[in-house]
């Protein structure tokens, strides 16, 4: 059986105007596909949902303009095959993959993306129903097996 490791995650970031949130989803999964830790490499797979987190307007105030930033979301979970790695080690190196493809495709944003652990029960229970889903293309049979629970 693979030694993989499951942390449930949130990610977010503010993205430009003109961002599409299945593109966002996608950067996303796709970052993280292959992470490093300490000149080593090892297979990630990303799963959840992308959302807008927009601010609530309320009766007279208007909605934010386009050409504001909008701030987005993720909620989902990790599978990684990290071996003896801990689970904050595995959101460091998924915190750098992430930044680097945001920053990479979207320009620096002035703060990088978080990506912190939360409870699984939170992913089941905080994602939106409108929320889109993603997921690591093209990673290992395993890891997406053993993720499979948490789809």
């Amino acid at each position: 059986m693979l030694d993989a490791l499951i942390v449930p995650l949130f990610v977010t970031t503010d993205l430009p105007p003109g961002a599409e949130l299945t593109e966002f989803g996608e950067l996303l999964a796709g970052a993280a596909r292959t992470l490093g830790h300490e000149g080593a490499s090892y297979d990630a797979f990303l799963t959840g949902k992308v959302f807008w987190l927009d601010r609530p307007v309320l009766p007279g105030q208007r909605p934010a303009a386009e050409t504001e930033s909008r701030f987005a979301g993720m909620l989902g979970h990790l599978a990684a095959t990290c071996g003896a790695h801990a689970a904050r080690e595995v959101v460091a190196d998924l915190r750098v993959a992430i930044a680097s493809a945001v920053d990479a495709r979207y320009g620096d944003a002035g703060a990088p993306p978080a990506v912190f652990t939360i409870r699984d029960r939170d992913v089941r229970e905080r994602t939106p129903e409108t929320a889109v889903d993603v997921h690591t293309r093209d990673a290992p049979s395993e890891l997406v097996t053993v993720a499979r629970p948490y789809l």
